[in-house]
């Protein structure tokens, strides 16, 4: 089972609309403990995000001073016209990342890392906000029933690594963490039985330990683009 962004993500967002004013905006944070507020449209899709760093950005003193400097950069202008704003639309960063609420959870993360947010709303196929993901949202996985991950490992990964009657191996799982034990036949079965495994949602780690008969992984290795362990 792979879990999406709609298993765990908040449903119960607080969003704004783009003629909130600066004050309401730092009062429904406070109100709410929370550190972003999405942008919506009178339709409910999502237009932009407002954090608590583009509302800061008014204490600076050389940003509010409202004097535009020649050689400034443009990461520069824009906080200093922030700086300058008084409702959510002069404030919010935007175009905003946002993710769909089918989208698997790994890829909510990987989103997360290559934009350096914190956070993404969720919408759903028109656009619509229908809930918000953090990165805390997303270590949720890692509370995953080990009998869960063990059920999976042994439906849905040892059968398409397993080629002969006489290849067994046993998995245990202890705090998220995959022990597999037990004989194949070629070595490229153990590394495909370990990168399987480490895919699986809520897993920590894995501890091979599985025996083989001949060693194949030069060849298969290569074409796998695996490392060689």
């Amino acid at each position: 089972m792979r879990l999406r962004v709609q298993d765990v993500m908040t449903t119960e967002v607080v969003a704004v609309r783009e003629f909130t004013s600066f004050r309401d905006l730092v009062r429904l944070l406070r109100k709410h403990h929370v550190s972003a507020l999405p942008v919506v449209d009178g339709a409910g899709r999502v237009i932009g995000i407002v954090s608590e760093s583009d509302l800061c950005l008014k204490q600076i003193p050389p940003l509010r001073d409202g004097r535009r400097h020649l050689l400034e950069s443009r990461r520069r202008r824009s906080e200093r016209a922030k700086a300058g704003g008084a409702t959510a639309a002069e404030l919010m960063t935007t175009p905003v990342v946002t993710i769909h609420r089918h989208e698997p959870v790994g890829e909510a993360a990987e989103r997360m890392h290559d934009h350096g947010v914190k956070r993404l709303p969720v919408v759903n196929d028109v656009g619509v906000l229908v809930g918000i993901v953090a990165r805390g949202d997303l270590l949720k996985t890692y509370l995953r029933a080990d009998e869960a991950i063990r059920a999976e490992v042994e439906e849905q990964v040892l059968p398409r690594v397993l080629e002969r009657a006489v290849e067994a191996v046993q998995v245990q799982v202890d705090d998220g963490v995959v022990r597999l034990a037990g004989r194949v036949t070629r070595r490229s079965q153990t590394l495909a039985l370990a990168a399987k495994t480490r895919a699986i949602d809520g897993v920590v780690t894995v501890d091979g330990r599985v025996d083989y008969d001949v060693d194949d992984t030069s060849d298969w290795v290569a074409h796998a683009g695996l490392p060689l362990r």
